[in-house]
């Protein structure tokens, strides 16, 4: 398969009740940051604060200067509610 000067890359954000997913073609050699720019997903989430959000591909965190893969799928993270361990020992204590 000849190789193109474009990657196919996916940025997604995901809410509780919902997903956002942008599929978008990138120049090779775009960072996450360039792509998540690109993929304009702040107009769709004006109330979540994209620049300052921790990122990741594929569940693992990087810098917003990695550069990307064809496939990738750029994951925008949330603010944690509440802490996952808090949360498990909240739980053992009411058992």
């Amino acid at each position: 398969m000849p190789e193109t000067d474009e990657l196919a890359v996916e940025v997604v954000y995901a809410l509780r009740d919902r997903q956002i997913a942008i599929r978008l073609r990138v120049p090779r050699g775009t960072t996450l940051a360039e792509a998540i720019e690109r993929s304009a997903i702040a107009r769709a989430l004006p109330d979540v604060d994209i620049a300052h959000a921790p990122v990741g591909i594929f569940g693992r965190v990087v810098s917003c200067d990695t550069p990307l893969c064809e496939g990738d799928r750029i994951e925008i993270y949330r603010p944690l509610v509440v802490d996952a361990k808090q949360a498990r020992r909240e739980r053992a204590a009411r058992q």
